[in-house]
């Protein structure tokens, strides 16, 4: 493995590391009740802030290609993401969520004519197990609304990831993560509206919280998660997602003291090697550079 990719995959690593975060954020330092809200205030203001960085506007041509990336990777991704929380157990909603990986094979086949790799599979379905390992609990139970929203979740995050590779337009990742973040939260905006009470008077850890989600969870792990796809293929990147419920367990284990079960330790071992299978896999084939993506995957489409 090159220096180069090793690095492109430690700098995207850090993007679902730091979303494993997320959880211990919202539960203790916002307001409960407010999802969309909350995924308005997070998506919006980060993709105005990386827009004043690079100041660049998408021509016409463009605009619908980002509505519909802002809605599959933000705006309905969130919006399903937040129904299957709330309606299943969390252990049900991340195992649910980590299917995304088998997805993206399937739809990166279809859309960018990429192979599909026996590896790759058994990657996905290692991690798969390594999070139900980690998160699920005999005492889970299933509710039929809550799953559909939970796999409509993961093939918009996956169709998005996928999307994303395809439709690569001739400007830095940062300026591609502004359209897609500011696409996404005008699209929540309305919904946010009909839908929630106006916020309480934020707290101080109201806004800590809050500009930690908007500046770090979506500003900068967006910018390094979609630089991954460009440079290292959907394949590549969507293992990677298991490492936030790997996270978020290992934060709840030393920040707020919970023990970690055989099975958990198991999980953790089964995820990381998914990973690391997975990387294996995809390492025979030559990443592009982020400049000549679009094109080779037009090309094949």
């Amino acid at each position: 493995m090159t220096t180069r990719r090793s690095t492109d995959l430690l700098l995207t690593a850090l993007a679902p590391a730091i979303w494993g975060t997320t959880y211990l954020v919202t539960t203790n330092w916002l307001p409960a009740g407010y999802p969309l809200t909350v995924a308005t205030l997070r998506a919006l203001p980060a993709g105005m802030l990386l827009w004043l960085l690079g100041r660049q506007l998408p021509s016409r041509s463009w605009w619908l290609r980002l509505l519909v990336l802002g809605a599959l990777n933000f705006s309905f991704f969130w919006a399903m993401l937040f129904v299957s929380a709330y309606r299943l157990p969390g252990g049900v909603a991340a195992t649910l969520g980590a299917i995304q990986p088998l997805i993206v094979i399937a739809l990166s086949r279809v859309l960018l004519g990429s192979a599909i790799r026996v590896g790759a599979v058994a990657a996905a379905l290692a991690g798969l197990a390594g999070v139900a390992l980690l998160v699920l609990t005999p005492k889970a139970t299933l509710d039929a609304v809550g799953v559909a929203a939970g796999l409509a979740g993961a093939v918009s995050m996956a169709l998005g990831t996928v999307l994303t590779r395809r439709w690569q337009p001739p400007v830095p990742a940062l300026t591609f993560t502004a359209w897609q973040l500011t696409a996404g939260g005008i699209l929540l905006v309305p919904f946010a509206l009909w839908l929630e009470p106006p916020l309480p008077t934020p707290t101080l850890a109201n806004a800590l919280g809050m500009a930690w989600l908007t500046v770090i969870g979506a500003a900068l792990t967006y910018v390094l998660w979609f630089r991954g796809i460009a440079r290292l293929g959907p394949g590549a990147v969507a293992t990677l997602g298991f490492l936030s419920p790997l996270t978020a367990v290992l934060i709840g284990w030393i920040v707020l003291g919970q023990t970690l079960s055989t099975a958990q330790i198991a999980g953790m071992v089964l995820v990381l090697g998914g990973v690391w299978l997975s990387q294996r896999a995809q390492r025979s084939v030559a990443a592009p550079g982020p400049g000549s993506a679009g094109s080779s995957d037009r090309a094949r489409a």
